[in-house]
């Protein structure tokens, strides 16, 4: 229950930052309901791998450099899907912190409603 509720917000926060900013497109709820499982996999299998893999960068520059690993699985997951469009990295960068801040936002409330 969990899983497909925190999967249906996320589709829901990726429509909200698509309608905040126009930097960002999603097509339709379908597309986002994709888009939003492209990101968590990418987030899930190729986001660690650039962490360990930039540490020296992301060290040098006091984390600051993960920013720009979650705007990079944010373009890819914009360039795997025709529905989903992101108009250059400074959306990407853009669209990515909205959408991370949306989804601490998903993952507090869901804390709070459906409890692990």
């Amino acid at each position: 229950m969990r899983l497909l509720s925190k999967w249906l917000l996320s589709a829901l926060a990726l429509l909200a930052v698509a309608h905040l900013y126009s930097g960002v497109v999603v097509s339709s709820f379908g597309w986002a309901l994709l888009a939003a499982a492209v990101l968590a996999t990418l987030n899930t299998l190729v986001r660690p791998l650039l962490v360990l893999l930039t540490l020296p960068v992301t060290v040098l520059t006091l984390g600051l450099f993960l920013f720009v690993i979650n705007a990079l699985m944010f373009w890819a997951a914009a360039s795997l899907l025709s529905g989903l469009e992101v108009r250059g990295f400074g959306a990407a960068l853009l669209g990515s912190l909205m959408y991370s801040a949306l989804q601490l936002a998903i993952e507090s409330v869901l804390d709070r409603l459906l409890p692990r």
